[in-house]
C-alpha cells in the first residue's frame, strides 16, 4: 500500500511517500480499513519537528484521525462489519502506525460509525478536535445552560467546533478572532461575539461583555502569554481550560487572587497511556456527535484536502498559522 512515511525529525520534506506492506489484523478485535481520508492536526506538525512519542521506532506513520470502510473484523468484533463506513482517532503517535495511508489496523473499541450526511474528508477533520473541545467543556469545565464562555481562536479548528458545543449547552459565547472574515465565519457557527484581538483588547472587551464580570468559562486554544493574558477575563470562581502546557514563567497571582479553577486538556492521554476505558469513553463521544452532524447541529469545516503524496504542502500550509477550520488529506479511491 502507499503510506506517507515520517524518515526522521525535521521539516515537511522528512514525510515521503512510499510502499509499505499492508497492515493485517492481530488482534480478534481489530478492524482492517480502508482509508479515504486522514486529517492533519498541529499535533502532526510538532511530532513530525520534533519526533515522535516513541523515537526508537522509527520511520512511522504519522495521522491521528481517520476515516474510511471496514475490509476485514477479528473474531470477536461485535460491532462492526465489512463494509461499514467510520471514523476515529487512534494511532499516530509514533508507537502504532497512524493514517497518513491507504489502509489502517485500528481496535473496535475505539472507532465510530461516520456521520451519513458527510464525505469521508469532512469525518477525517473531526474526531481529534470534537473529542478535545467536548472533554474542554462538558468534562473539565462542566458547561451549563446559561453561562458565558470566552473561546479563543474561534475560527480554528478546535475553536469552531467548541463554540458549537458551547451553544448546544445554551451557553453564550464570545470568541476571538484576527479578521473580519473570520468573524463572520464564528457568527455563523454561533458565537454571540466576535472579537477583532487586533483592533481590541479582548481582556476589555470580555468585561463590557459581562457587565464588569468576566466569563464563566475561559478556553485557550493558542497558549504561550495569551493563556496568562486571560486571567482577568475570567470571573471569580469560573474555570479555565487550556490545551497547551502553561509556560514555566506564568504570573499566577491573577488566578490565585481570582480564585480561578484550571484545567489542562490533552485527549492524547488515553493513547498515550493505553487506557482502554478513556479510549473507549471516546469513541462514544465520537458517535455522539456523529447523530449530532447527522441532525445538522453541529459542522466541521473542511477547508482545503491535499492528495495523500501531498502531506508535506499540507504541512506547511499549517504551520504558516491562521487557517480556518481543518485540513484532510485524501487518498485515491
Amino acid at each position: 500500500m502507499k503510506a506517507v512515511v515520517m524518515t526522521e525529525a525535521g521539516g515537511p520534506e522528512v514525510l515521503q511517500l512510499q510502499e509499505v506492506p499492508r497492515p493485517t489484523i492481530e488482534k480478534d478485535t481489530d478492524l482492517l480499513v480502508r482509508l479515504y481520508a486522514a486529517g492533519i492536526n498541529p499535533i502532526d506538525t510538532k511530532l513530525r519537528k520534533r519526533g515522535t512519542f516513541y523515537p526508537d521506532q522509527t520511520p512511522t506513520i504519522l495521522g491521528c484521525d481517520g476515516a474510511g470502510v471496514v475490509e476485514a473484523v477479528g473474531e470477536a468484533v461485535e460491532r462492526f462489519q465489512v463494509g461499514d463506513e467510520i471514523y476515529f482517532c487512534q494511532g499516530g503517535l509514533g508507537g502504532s502506525k497512524g493514517n497518513y495511508a491507504e489502509y489502517a489496523v485500528v481496535d473496535e473499541r475505539f472507532v465510530a460509525k461516520k456521520p451519513t450526511t458527510v464525505s469521508f474528508a469532512q469525518a477525517a477533520a473531526a474526531p481529534l478536535v470534537l473529542i478535545t473541545a467536548w472533554e474542554s467543556l462538558y468534562d473539565r469545565a462542566r458547561i451549563d445552560a446559561g453561562q458565558k464562555v470566552l473561546i479563543h481562536a474561534g475560527a480554528g479548528g478546535v475553536g469552531h467546533v467548541a463554540i458549537q458545543l458551547a451553544k448546544l449547552k445554551g451557553a453564550e459565547v464570545c470568541t476571538t478572532v484576527s479578521s473580519e472574515e473570520k468573524a463572520a465565519f464564528v457568527r455563523n457557527m454561533g458565537a454571540d461575539l466576535a472579537i477583532n484581538y487586533k483592533q481590541k483588547d479582548f481582556v476589555e472587551a470580555v468585561l463590557e461583555w459581562t457587565h464588569g464580570e468576566g466569563v464563566d468559562i475561559a478556553f485557550d486554544t493558542v497558549g504561550g502569554e495569551l493563556f496568562e493574558k486571560t486571567f482577568p477575563a475570567v470571573k471569580i470562581y469560573g474555570d479555565i481550560v487550556t490545551i497547551l502546557s502553561p509556560d514555566p514563567s506564568t504570573n499566577w497571582t491573577v488566578a490565585r487572587n481570582r480564585n480561578l479553577r484550571m484545567s489542562i486538556e490533552l485527549m492524547l492521554t488515553p493513547m498515550l497511556e493505553n487506557n482502554v476505558h478513556y479510549q473507549q469513553d471516546q469513541a462514544t463521544m465520537l458517535r455522539d456527535c456523529a447523530r449530532m452532524i447527522d441532525k445538522g447541529s453541529l459542522k466541521i469545516q473542511l477547508t482545503k484536502t491535499f492528495p495523500l503524496a501531498e502531506a508535506a504542502q499540507a504541512h506547511t500550509l499549517l504551520e504558516q498559522g491562521s487557517i480556518t477550520g481543518k485540513l484532510v488529506l485524501v487518498m485515491d479511491s
